[in-house]
């Protein structure tokens, strides 16, 4: 079973990803890309991505991204950065890992928004998995 195979397994077992809808675009060791298309349910009252939403798309894309190299992952911590709010059509996460020790791998992770067909930047993540033993 190739790693694209692993991680959409995964990522099918996730029943709250199954309920938001989110895709895994892009798995290899040590990056993951994910992407969740914006649907109104998602929005607070200002009409912007809840805050709730984009984080979770950043957990999951730096527990993949470290996971990948583990086979599987726990988040043991990470730490988001709102930059703009999120609006538009989709978001997208972007993440990698930069460091790697034995057990635990530190990523970072970029939030984008596509909205009429520009991806603009409005969050970044880092965080520390842990490969599970």
């Amino acid at each position: 079973m190739d790693i694209m195979q692993v991680g959409n397994r995964i990522l099918n077992e996730q029943a709250f990803s199954r309920l938001l809808g989110t895709r895994l675009m892009k798995l290899e060791p040590g990056a993951a890309h994910l992407e969740l298309d914006i649907k109104p349910e998602f929005l607070q009252q200002h009409g912007y991505v809840h805050g709730g939403v984009v984080s979770y798309l950043a957990d999951n894309a730096l527990t993949f991204a470290g996971g990948s190299l583990f086979g599987d992952a726990l988040t043991v911590e990470f730490k988001i950065n709102y930059q703009r709010p999120a609006q538009g059509e989709r978001l997208v996460a972007r993440a990698k890992a930069e460091t790697t020790g034995k057990k635990v791998v530190c990523c970072t992770c970029e939030i984008f928004c596509l909205k009429d067909g520009e991806e603009v930047l409005c969050a970044s993540a880092q965080g520390t998995v842990l490969g599970k033993v």
